[in-house]
């Protein structure tokens, strides 16, 4: 028959008196901090429950426990053959098949002794698991240091569960400490599949998704420009806001770089700074280097600071250590420095830009002018008695080593009538561009002071039908949107004015409604021009676009004598039209076509499919064509299981006229239920006729580390809708 006792705690008094004395002098977030504490204290303080077929002893004192025993506090439970169970020192000692349950964890073992108010104590020959977790393993002794410190001797520790783990680390120590979510290991060997693959030692791991210094795993990747790179990086958690990554990397065929990437926030500022140096390149026999730094700071309220700053070595280095395609073709490195303040309606700024171009011999660019400075001012208010007003005024120094420079200043100052009603809307508006330039090296008998004000009258309209329509069985709302826009803007010769930052802009449905076809501030277009456009829309109860359809054109009325090439002599440009459908949940699709009526064929045009039936399958298609610059396209990826726990991943992208692939990806990734491995191949390009090629192999152990290269960055930019495999999902 099994006996119960019940011993009171004898201090419980005076730690309830305690808890509640603090928690009513402490503001709510730290009061919810004491609650906790107040609970766990109860747990401690809570009577002790016992439990066996055979009790002797002095309940006062000491009770001897056999058969069946159960000792419980709080969150507390211990399981065993035989115990003894000390009331004045608080103290359990148990041996023969003990089970101890405590915040969570789970712990058996041969022999236990445990201090319960302290959390103190040990347990022999053990196998445990831990709830924060689900990690697991076995040793020779567990050391309770403290509640929340544990010391695992000639132990074992893994993620995976089954008495034959995947993958388990083998350690001399592990000091497993929850308050900081951390753990180290000592002497230590990782096994893979029964066998090791690292060995180190010591080593820390996180024991939750919490940020902590330490060594991280290396990294290893083939390259076609580097050949064998070996990176090692060491991460400083300086501070919750505050982090550092050493990276030094051995690349085989051009010696050791060093990089480093330093991050910090506040809530006054926050930025991030990237260098890489490699002394000595093996292969051009000169010293490497890249920078990148971004900062933003608030000053005064409505006053910030900030600065983008880029550089690198030489030309080269794009091609020669990039591993994305984002990377590689940035050929402008952005140096700019700005001050901002902000008021209730009007805002100013100041800048000091200029670039860093990288040239591509293939592919030579223009270089920007520097702006020393530009200076800014933008204000406006809307509904002032039915009006909207806005002012832009800017004044820049443009600075070039050999071409004309000067300083150019403008005001644009713009006011509309907006009426706008349940069924249509028009917009009156006239705007006034007042720019001076003031030229100092201009060619000899060019003028060196130049003056242009523009008055500009636009009419934008609009009417918005509504009706209900069936769509796939579904009642749904469909609209018809008929739109006019009107601009007229008289003629200035502007053809001895400099070109400091004017191009001719593309066009797209935003453009049409735009009243200069020029971005910029050097050229300001002459216009006696009509855009129509007509959106249909079908749009579901919820408020979702099910369906759109959009034409649009503009209609010249008089010839376009201000232009940066050829003269402008069509009555019309290019017809677009775009359509863009959500089929159903998983599948969806859109079309954008540029058709020019005069040559009879598709200038631009691009068609896209999405398909994603499941987490973790997705399949996209692209066909792009650029008659204009050349360019004719077919873009495939896609992430798809193809065997039992196997995903393939991949991208082409395909150029017709050069019959070769631009850009490809293929990649296989297998999921385990405690590890994921992933191999990649890369082919980027890094200059016109130039490319990288690089393979990659990561194998992810779920709570411990990814061993390898990370190819996570290039599948998540080559394939959209990707997810990876070991993410919640089917």
């Amino acid at each position: 028959m099994t006996r119960f006792l019940e011993f009171p705690s004898p201090t419980c008094f005076l730690h309830v008196l305690s808890i509640a004395v603090t928690a009513a002098s402490v503001p709510a977030l730290a009061q919810a901090q004491v609650v906790q504490h107040d609970a766990q204290a109860n747990d401690k303080e809570a009577p002790s429950t016992i439990s066996a077929e055979q009790m002797t002893g002095h309940p006062d004192r000491e009770v001897t426990l056999e058969r069946d025993v159960e000792i419980t506090r709080g969150a507390l439970v211990v399981n065993s053959d035989h115990a003894v169970y000390r009331q004045v020192e608080d103290q359990i000692e148990a041996s023969g098949h003990v089970r101890m349950q405590r915040f969570g964890d789970h712990y058996t073992g041969d022999e236990l002794k445990l201090q319960i108010d302290t959390g103190q104590g040990y347990v022999l020959h053990p196998t445990y698991h831990l709830a924060r977790n689900n990690a697991q393993g076995k040793a020779q002794r567990i050391d309770f240091e403290a509640e929340d410190r544990a010391r695992v001797t000639d132990g074992t520790y893994s993620t995976c569960e089954g008495p034959d783990p995947d993958w388990y680390l083998k350690a001399a120590t592990l000091d497993l400490d929850t308050g900081t979510e951390t753990g180290v290991a000592s002497r230590t060997i990782l096994y893979f599949k029964g066998a090791p693959i690292v060995a180190a030692p010591t080593m820390s791991f996180p024991l939750s998704d919490a940020r902590k210094s330490g060594l991280l795993p290396p990294t290893l990747a083939q390259t076609s420009n580097g050949g064998l790179e070996v990176m090692v990086p060491y991460y400083f958690n300086i501070a919750p806001n505050r982090d550092l990554t050493v990276y030094p990397k051995i690349i085989t065929r051009r010696g050791l770089q060093l990089g480093a990437s330093g991050r910090y926030l506040s809530e006054t500022y926050s930025g991030q700074t990237n260098i890489e140096v490699l002394p000595n390149d093996q292969q051009t026999k000169t010293d490497r280097y890249s920078v990148s730094s971004t900062h933003t700071q608030t000053l005064l309220p409505g006053l910030t600071y900030a600065w983008n700053l880029n550089a690198a070595s030489d030309d080269d280095y794009p091609n020669d250590f990039s591993h994305s395609i984002t990377v590689a073709s940035q050929r402008l490195l952005l140096r700019d420095m700005s001050l901002n303040y902000g008021g209730s309606f009007w805002s100013a700024a100041a800048h000091l830009s200029n670039y860093q171009v990288l040239q591509d011999p293939a592919a030579p660019i223009g270089r920007p002018y520097e702006r020393l400075p530009q200076l800014t001012w933008q204000a406006g208010r809307q509904d002032v008695n039915g009006f909207d007003w806005n002012v832009d005024a800017d004044f820049t120094r443009f600075w070039d080593p050999d071409l004309v420079r000067g300083d150019r200043s403008f005001v644009n100052t713009r006011v509309s009538y907006p009426l706008i009603r349940p069924g249509y809307f028009v917009t009156p508006r006239l705007a006034l561009d007042a720019t001076t330039y003031r030229l100092n090296n201009a060619a000899f008998g060019a003028p060196t002071s130049l003056t242009r004000v523009v008055p500009t009258l636009s009419l934008d309209s609009g009417l918005v039908f509504e009706r209900t329509a069936q769509f796939r069985g579904e009642t749904i709302t469909q609209t018809l949107e008929p739109r006019l826009f009107y601009v007229r803007t008289p003629y200035r010769d502007q053809s001895l004015y400099p070109i400091f930052d004017s191009a001719e802009a593309d066009l797209s449905f935003a453009q049409l409604f735009t009243e200069n076809r020029f971005v910029g501030h050097d050229r300001i277009s002459d216009a006696n021009q009509l855009t129509a456009a007509l959106v249909s829309r079908y749009i579901e109860p919820s408020g979702a676009e099910r369906l759109r359809f959009a034409l649009g054109q503009r209609f010249y009325f008089s010839e376009q004598r201000v232009t940066l090439g050829a003269l402008g002599n069509q009555s019309r440009s290019d017809l677009l039209a775009s359509v863009t459908a959500q089929v159903s949940p998983t599948l969806s699709g859109d079309a954008n076509v540029q058709y020019s009526q005069t040559l009879h064929s598709t200038n631009v045009g691009n068609f896209g499919v999405h398909w994603q039936p499941a987490p973790k399958r997705v399949l996209n298609l692209v066909y792009r064509r650029d008659r204009i610059n050349k360019l004719e396209q077919f873009d495939v990826s896609a992430q798809w299981p193809v065997a039992d726990r196997w995903y393939a991943v991949g991208r082409a992208n395909y150029s017709l006229p050069d019959a070769k692939v631009v850009e490809g990806l293929l990649g296989m990734e297998y999921k385990a239920d405690c590890w994921v491995f992933r191999a990649v191949a890369q082919r980027t390009p890094t200059a016109t006729a130039k490319a990288t090629t690089g393979i990659f192999f990561q194998l992810e152990l779920n709570g411990l580390t990814r061993l390898g290269s990370n190819p996570l960055d290039a599948l998540r930019s080559s394939v959209s809708g990707y997810q990876m495999v070991n993410q919640p999902g089917n």
